[in-house]
């Protein structure tokens, strides 16, 4: 194909009603780092980059999340509700005691668990909900 080689993804970008919060979950679960500019502001300082748009990415400066403002969200009801998850995340560990550590660590941060699908025979995994209701998954891999 002409020009396939120029296409590259950057980064996934979700909605949510407080992009702060939602940029910190995500922060704290996969050790990313704020793109310049976005960091928190000081204690009692007026947060205006965490009303708008934030970028996390990778230590190393690779781009990986973005987070938009909206007014409103629908929340996914999937697996049981007619609101389909619209997009999801797959994330990986490589063993069922770090998909278990990882587990805590997602209820911790305010995440919920949607599906347990531990004793899967060939990849084990499990889905939750991020605090703005978005699915993702950590399998084993």
């Amino acid at each position: 194909m002409s020009g396939q080689g120029s296409l590259k993804m950057h980064q996934v970008v979700l909605d949510s009603t407080d992009i702060r919060g939602l940029a910190e979950f995500y922060r704290s679960l996969l050790g990313l780092v704020y793109g310049p500019g976005d960091e928190p502001p000081e204690a009692g300082e007026h947060d205006e980059r965490g009303r708008d748009w934030l970028v996390l990415r990778t230590p190393d400066g690779a781009p990986r999340l973005a987070f938009q403002h909206v007014e409103r969200v629908t929340r996914p009801t999937w697996p049981d509700g007619p609101v389909p998850q619209q997009l999801h995340l797959d994330l990986s560990v490589t063993s069922i005691e770090d998909l278990d550590a990882q587990h805590q660590r997602v209820l911790s941060l305010g995440g919920r668990l949607l599906s347990d699908n531990q004793q899967g025979p060939d990849e084990p995994f499990r889905v939750y909900a991020d605090p703005a209701g978005h699915p993702f998954c950590i399998f084993v891999a």
